[in-house]
C-alpha cells in the first residue's frame, strides 16, 4: 500500500526535517499552484515522470523550478538517459503511488530503490533555502530546505542528481 501524506510527513518530522504543509485545494497545472499560494517565499516546483521510449532502464522523475522550459528529450540527454516519453497514469501509480497533477518527489517513497532516476533542477538546491513540492497529493504543499530533501531521499535509496540546465 503506498504511503499516506500524513505518514510522510510523520517520517520528515522522525528524520528531523523541518517542513511546513499548507493544505488548499487540488491543483493541476502551475498556474493553478500560482494562483492559490499567494506569497508563500521560497522556490516552485513542477515534476516529469518519464519512461524510456525503449523501455529498459529506469523511469525518470525530474523536479524543476515551476518556469523552467526544457524539451524532455534535451532534459532526458542532460541527465544521461536516453530517449523517453511522458510516463502513463497506470505507470505514475504502480512506480510513485500517486496520481496525474501529484507528481512529486516524494513519490519516491513508494518506489523500489533503482526503479527511477531522480534528477534536480540545480538552481532550486542552490538559489533557494526552502522550496516547495506536494506531500504526495495535490491538495497540499510542503515546503522544505532542498539539502533535507536530497538528504531524506538519499537515505531512502533515491540519491540525486543536480542538473545545470541553465548550462545546457
Amino acid at each position: 500500500m503506498p504511503e499516506s501524506p500524513e505518514g510522510l510527513l510523520a517520517r520528515l518530522a522522525a528524520a528531523g526535517i523541518a517542513a511546513e504543509t499548507r493544505r488548499h485545494p487540488p491543483v493541476f497545472t502551475v498556474a493553478e499552484s500560482r494562483d492559490l499560494r499567494g506569497e508563500l517565499p521560497g522556490g516552485h516546483t513542477k515534476n516529469l515522470f518519464l519512461k524510456p521510449a525503449k523501455g529498459d532502464g529506469p523511469f525518470l522523475l525530474a523536479t524543476l523550478k515551476e518556469d523552467r522550459q526544457v524539451s524532455i528529450n534535451a532534459l532526458a540527454r542532460l541527465a544521461g538517459a536516453g530517449k523517453v516519453s511522458m510516463a502513463s497514469a497506470a505507470e505514475l501509480d504502480a512506480t510513485l503511488g500517486v496520481p496525474p497533477g501529484s507528481v512529486t518527489p516524494f513519490g519516491l517513497v513508494n518506489a523500489a530503490p533503482g526503479s527511477v532516476r531522480f534528477v534536480l533542477d540545480r538552481y532550486l538546491a542552490e538559489g533557494f533555502d526552502r522550496i516547495w513540492v506536494h506531500p504526495l497529493t495535490n491538495a497540499a504543499s510542503t515546503g522544505l530546505a532542498p539539502a533535507d530533501l536530497l538528504r531524506f531521499l538519499a537515505g531512502i535509496g533515491h540519491p540525486a542528481t543536480l542538473l545545470d540546465l541553465d548550462a545546457a
